[in-house]
């Protein structure tokens, strides 16, 4: 019987979508260890090793970008707009470069927290799409609307076609409705194990 791989992909803006979606991986190894898992995410490794406690291959590469902030508080709205406009451009080439990728390393299921574009990569593979999330980006830009004269409005219409091709959206609490997936299963929350005892950590 071959190994199972599941190949998991991770937004990269900020840390907690990648702590969550490590913690998650450290869980499914623990009940299947012999699954190999592949991280598609630009996040630090040493981040992932702090959560991960098995071994994983490290596939450093980005399907979005969340926001793009100079600081923890400044948004820069219209830079965001233009790589969202350019990932949306190179839509059909990422996707086929990548579902090459899954196929190459035998991919059995894509597990995304939670770029728009992983829905469109499995299926370029002939592979299922499995989400995970409380909200996706569509419902942070449908703010920026009326700032950017509309400019926003297809970014968004685009996310949600990408959505509509998830196979299973696995919703956290504290949701928005997300209504573009079209087979939601609502779940508990998640969490970590820590690494680090109380009497380990420093003091503030």
């Amino acid at each position: 019987m071959p190994q199972p791989i599941l190949y998991v992909a991770i937004t990269n803006h900020g840390f907690g979508h990648t702590t969550r979606s490590a913690a998650v991986i450290d869980v499914i190894q623990q009940h299947c260890p012999d699954l190999k898992v592949i991280v598609a995410s630009t996040a630090p490794q040493w981040l992932l090793d702090s959560y991960i406690s098995g071994d994983y291959e490290y596939h450093p590469c980005a399907f979005d970008i969340g926001v793009i902030q100079s600081d923890s508080v400044t948004m820069d709205k219209q830079a965001t707009l233009e790589k969202l406009q350019y990932i949306r451009n190179q839509q059909e080439a990422i996707a086929t470069t990548e579902a090459e990728f899954l196929r190459q390393n035998q991919v059995g299921l894509v597990l995304a927290d939670i770029p728009p574009l992983a829905a469109k990569i499995a299926h370029a593979a002939d592979l299922p799409c499995w989400m995970v999330g409380n909200f996706g980006w569509d419902f942070i830009y449908r703010d920026w609307e009326d700032e950017f004269d509309g400019a926003f409005i297809e970014v968004i219409q685009w996310i949600e076609a990408c959505f509509g091709e998830c196979d299973r959206l696995f919703r956290l609490p504290f949701h928005e409705e997300m209504t573009a997936f079209p087979q939601i299963e609502d779940i508990g929350l998640t969490g970590g194990i820590p690494h680090y005892s109380e009497a380990e950590l420093p003091d503030f």
